[in-house]
């Protein structure tokens, strides 16, 4: 099984607290997708912030961060934006 950090945009910390939010693989993350991943993780670690949405993003369609398109992006930003100061997922 490979390990999360040989996924782009995913480095010790980012696994650490993916493993933590119960994925542990890269095949995790790719069934679990970039927004489901993203509500694990604010619900454990409140702090994290779009950025990381756009790593995961980027990490489950094997690209840096900064090459996801813009409309990917406004997604993602929505998304992120509708997750904040509320306790249940938007899905």
């Amino acid at each position: 099984m490979r390990d999360l950090t040989s996924m782009k945009n995913i480095g010790t910390e980012m696994a650490r607290k993916l493993a933590a939010a119960g994925i542990r693989s890269p095949e995790e993350l790719a069934e679990a997708g970039a927004k489901e991943a993203f509500f694990r993780l604010k619900t454990r670690y409140p702090g994290v912030c779009l950025v990381h949405l756009y790593a995961l993003e980027g990490a489950v369609r094997d690209v840096d961060f900064n090459a996801l398109p813009p409309e990917t992006k406004a997604d993602l930003k929505e998304f992120s934006d509708a997750l904040k100061g509320k306790g249940g997922s938007p899905r």
